[in-house]
């Protein structure tokens, strides 16, 4: 598998790297360093270290320096909804942008564009409830589950 390259900006691809970086930081007792993960992951360092960069300015990660550093959960994993981290990562603007950028300029465009805004506010707002009602805790449990189905399988 090839590791996922450093984008300069905020891209929806973060929040899968985030969301596998954290569920990694639950499973362990204490802090990761950002090598551990991304080798974990098998991403850049640099994209993760930008990554991990906006969870901790959001709150959701404390970070240490020097020998004993890393990364680690600032709070509980079960207190970390799906929701939060796709916030802290700012990819708020709307999942069907794209439906906007087909409307022209014409007088049908702009009534297009205003129904479309109107969509796409609902499919964030969809997704922004239900990510709500999932945590890092969880997440993380599902995860172990399907470790365990694979490790007993013939």
């Amino acid at each position: 598998m090839q590791a996922e390259k450093c984008s300069t900006f905020p891209h929806h691809k973060w929040f899968g790297i985030a969301l596998q970086a954290l569920v990694v930081l639950a499973h362990k007792d204490q802090p990761c360093t950002s090598a551990e993960i991304s080798k974990r992951l098998q991403v850049e360092p640099t994209l993760l270290r930008r990554v991990m960069s906006e969870l901790a300015r959001e709150g959701l990660l404390d970070t240490k320096e020097g020998k004993d550093g890393g990364y680690k959960l600032s709070r509980a994993a079960g207190a970390i909804t799906l929701a939060d981290v796709y916030l802290a990562l700012q990819l708020g603007e709307p999942l069907c942008k794209g439906l906007e950028q087909t409307t022209g300029e014409h007088e049908f465009g702009q009534e297009m564009r205003q129904a479309f805004g109107e969509i796409s506010e609902g499919v964030k707002n969809s997704a922004l409830e239900m990510l709500g009602k999932g945590t890092i805790e969880q997440l993380t449990r599902r995860v172990c589950d399907l470790k365990k189905a694979t490790d007993n399988q013939l």
